[in-house]
């Protein structure tokens, strides 16, 4: 077993614990869903169980936003009222950190996300998101780019002003202390 993915039973209890809470607290989120059910998932898939606690470690706030029929798993957003503190300052993918000169960040979105078992939101889930309340009032996110786009040399990112979601644009070397992505997970 790969101890590296996976949480120390204690761990797992507190993490449940806060998730529950979480979810106790926002049922406007998942209508309809038990969270007997979700635990049952959750205590199957251990290594899900750490790609969560590693959206919670890095201020992600996860909670479950929907189930996927065709797959039977429940959906997980970040959903912190701000991008998450730990995952802010990072250009989009490592070609853009490599294309840096000077004043690289310490990593990427892309490559952040991978390590921690996670996806980032696509435009379509980030404006989900924005359907379940208010988030990114201050900060900004980096979202899924199309290949297209990144090919140019772009990303996008999103937020919320003046109550509109807005998708934009920037070079995807660039990179803020209020801009860093949200993820997803299905379990």
């Amino acid at each position: 077993m790969n101890l590296k993915n996976h949480l120390r039973p204690n761990d797992q209890i507190e993490l449940l614990k806060t998730l529950k809470a979480r979810f106790e607290k926002n049922k406007n989120r998942h209508p309809g869903i038990a969270w007997a059910d979700v635990e049952e998932k959750l205590l199957i898939n251990t290594s899900k169980l750490w790609s969560l606690n590693e959206m919670e470690r890095t201020g992600g706030e996860p909670d479950v936003v929907g189930f996927d029929i065709e797959t039977g798993k429940y959906i997980f957003y970040d959903c912190a009222p701000e991008s998450p503190k730990g995952r802010r300052s990072l250009c989009y993918d490592s070609q853009a950190l490599e294309a840096r000169k000077e004043f690289k960040p310490e990593s990427t979105a892309m490559d952040m996300a991978a390590e921690m078992g996670i996806e980032m939101l696509t435009k379509a889930q980030y404006r989900e998101l924005q359907q379940l309340g208010k988030f990114d009032l201050k900060t900004s996110s980096w979202i899924q780019t199309p290949a297209s786009i990144r090919k140019l040399g772009g990303a996008i990112f999103c937020d919320r002003r003046y109550d509109t979601v807005f998708t934009y644009h920037n070079g995807a070397s660039s990179y803020y202390a209020a801009r860093g992505f949200r993820g997803m997970i299905k379990v």
